[in-house]
């Protein structure tokens, strides 16, 4: 009996437990079983897919360049219904612009301003019409400290204020000049000297000038940086010219200078000034300069000295057709709106409107006809609208009038360095002239609507059968839309047309439009 089991076993007690033993062991294979075929047929398939999308995905591959992983993403954005069951969901990364690729823009541009402590007080309400606390970049230099000195910049709503370095070194000869013509001349090196990064430009003005800095950034941005370009404008003023040179950018007027010429100017500057002593202002030494390293002037007709006196009307009511950059000598000139009593107020009314609208288009020129009424109209953007009796060719009506003297107050048409033209050859056509008095944004149409109310002056008698302007009209609405992009494409004057005229004994008004010309669209007389 030993034969049938080890001296260690013990019998089960009955038949029925061996029983359930032997069908609790069938239970756990069949689970077993079931847990392996899950393992099988779900698991290690599921797990290897995910090694294969691991292998093969930049999202999910921890060693993806992060330039892979901005494409995917970049794609999945650009399309959000794309179907998973696409062959390839990855597209090219987009090119990288580097910083130096980048379209230039105010935060590549340092200005430069020359002031005096004497005239600060007045002058510096000049600047804050243009200055953008934040966005831009640049100094007024003094020939001392003034309070803003000791202030900080954003608080002041002005650059920051440097004093310029002593220049006691160098000979001044002329006779009838100042010396702060060579600090002021030493503006652009000594603002190149500070090394500031990322500048592209270097653009010089006075403390009297009026920059619009989009204007500015468009007329920039078509030159290259790297190479040496000194661009701004001559003088109004043929006699300032003669005396100077048609070759030199006046300073007042603004200039810029691109970082390439900043730095070969501020290699040889110093000893340039020493060779020039007998020279009258700061303009005509950077010019000398200039010569002496052989760049020209790139002249830009937007750049404005404005050697002139009395009435700014005929300048930029008739603008050259190129942005408006600067205008100067404020001090000499009547309000650009003459109803409003400062220079300063009624520059604000022009920057807080057009030139926040649309800065592109300010003081850009569109002639059009009423033909009900026999009359020619002139829309200077922004600025004023001017109605003529009679048809004026569009030839004539883009040559400025005389509405100013010229730099020695004379009234002498051979002085300008520019065509001008009387302000009326007949006294029926001189012009009844509508100043810009409120403008604003239409956000429902996507455009500007600007207003502009009749300047009320006495005219010359007149005989002629045509309406007489100031009998029925009070009061023109130009419609425009923004145009950004204006100046990217080829000079044209935009196009106007009268949608309606006054009515006698009814509403005293014309609403015009102004946009870009359609297709066989021009100012047919």
């Amino acid at each position: 009996m030993r034969g049938g089991g080890g001296a260690g076993d013990k019998p089960p007690a009955n038949g029925m437990h061996g029983g359930a033993a032997h069908g609790a062991s069938g239970c756990v294979k069949a689970k077993s079983s079931f847990l392996y075929g899950i393992l099988l047929y779900v698991v290690l398939p599921v797990l290897f897919m995910y090694m294969v999308i691991v292998a093969i995905s930049p999202i999910y591959n921890p060693r993806c360049s992060p330039e892979g992983a901005g494409a995917m993403v970049h794609f999945v954005v650009a399309n959000p219904n794309a179907s998973s069951s696409n062959g390839s969901m990855v597209s090219p990364p987009p090119p990288m612009v580097s910083a130096d690729e980048a379209p230039t823009g105010l935060r590549h541009i340092v200005f430069g301003i020359g002031a005096s402590s004497a005239l600060w007080e007045s002058r510096k309400e000049y600047i804050k019409l243009w200055w953008r606390p934040g966005r831009m970049r640049g100094f007024v230099w003094m020939d001392k400290p003034v309070d803003e000195f000791y202030s900080k910049s954003s608080r002041t709503g002005l650059p920051a204020i440097m004093v310029s370095s002593d220049t006691s070194k160098f000979p001044y000869t002329h006779g009838a000049g100042s010396r702060s013509a060579l600090r002021i001349s030493r503006i652009v090196s000594e603002s190149y000297r500070l090394g500031l990064p990322g500048v592209r430009w270097f653009v010089m003005g006075d403390d009297d000038t009026v920059f619009l800095p989009e204007n500015l950034v468009h007329v920039l941005s078509r030159y290259d940086h790297t190479q040496p370009y000194y661009i701004g404008s001559p003088s109004e003023s043929h006699i300032q010219n003669l005396i100077f040179s048609y070759g030199m950018a006046f300073g007042g007027g603004g200039f810029a200078i691109s970082r390439a010429l900043a730095e070969e100017l501020a290699k040889m500057q110093d000893g340039c000034l020493h060779r020039y002593p007998a020279l009258y202002g700061s303009d005509d030494r950077i010019h000398a300069c200039m010569s002496e390293l052989g760049v020209p002037l790139t002249r830009h007709p937007g750049f404005h000295q404005c050697d002139l006196w009395g009435d700014v009307l005929g300048l930029l009511g008739a603008h050259p057709v190129a942005p408006l950059v600067t205008l100067h000598h404020l001090d000499f000139l009547e309000p650009v709106f003459p109803a409003t009593p400062s220079r300063a107020g009624a520059l604000r009314r022009l920057f807080d409107g057009p030139v926040r609208l649309d800065s592109a288009a300010v003081a850009q020129q569109s002639v059009c006809y009423d033909p009900e009424q026999q009359w020619t109209v002139s829309v200077s953007w922004g600025f004023a609208v001017m109605v003529v009796r009679g048809v004026l060719s569009p030839r004539e009506m883009e040559t400025p009038v005389r509405s100013f003297l010229n730099w020695y107050r004379r009234a002498d048409y051979t002085a300008y360095s520019f065509n001008t033209r009387p302000v009326a050859r007949q006294p029926c056509q001189k012009p009844h002239v509508y100043y810009m008095r409120e403008s604003r944004m239409d956000r429902r149409r996507n455009e500007t609507v600007t207003e502009y109310e009749r300047h009320r002056v006495k005219q010359p008698p007149c005989r002629w059968r045509i309406a007489d302007p100031a009998a029925l009209l009070d009061h023109v609405v130009v419609h425009k839309k923004p145009d950004p992009d204006l100046w990217k494409r080829s000079p044209r004057r935009n196009c106007c047309k009268v949608l309606s005229s006054p009515k006698k004994g009814k509403d005293r008004s014309m609403t015009i439009n102004v946009g870009m010309c359609r297709e066989g669209e021009f100012a047919k007389v």
